[in-house]
């Protein structure tokens, strides 16, 4: 398929992947909370380019990294409803909690609300 000036059209990606779909809503959320500063998208992972072969972000580097207000670490993975954290993405997430971040992982607007919400004036979760 041709445009009007006759370079070739690239067909319109769909968001039929469920973890996509996911990602755009949990940051649809994360940016409307008030507890949230700024976050944003994490791009991670490889690809070749030429005859390198590069890597994006780092081992366990969550979807989505952002500050609270109180200034502490936002850590998101986000999921598909069947998918599952993998060890290194687990082991990150636990090392921000253990220095006083709040990380996560999150399906949809629901988690993040839930998780959230449960920041008291504090900063810190109710037990």
């Amino acid at each position: 398929m041709a445009d009007l000036f006759g370079l070739e059209q690239q067909p319109k990606r769909t968001n039929d992947r469920p973890e996509s779909a996911a990602l755009v809503e949990v940051l649809k959320a994360l940016r409307a909370h008030p507890a949230v500063v700024w976050c944003e998208r994490m791009n991670s992972g490889a690809a070749r380019v030429g005859n390198r072969f590069i890597r994006f972000g780092f081992t366990g580097c969550p979807d989505v990294l952002g500050q609270l207000t109180d200034g502490r670490l936002l850590g998101v993975e986000v999921k598909s409803p069947t998918g599952k954290l993998r060890p290194e993405q687990s082991l990150f997430l636990e090392r921000v909690r253990g220095a006083g971040g709040v990380a996560f992982m999150a399906r949809d607007l629901r988690d993040v609300l839930r998780e959230l919400n449960q920041l008291d004036r504090t900063g810190s979760k109710h037990d």
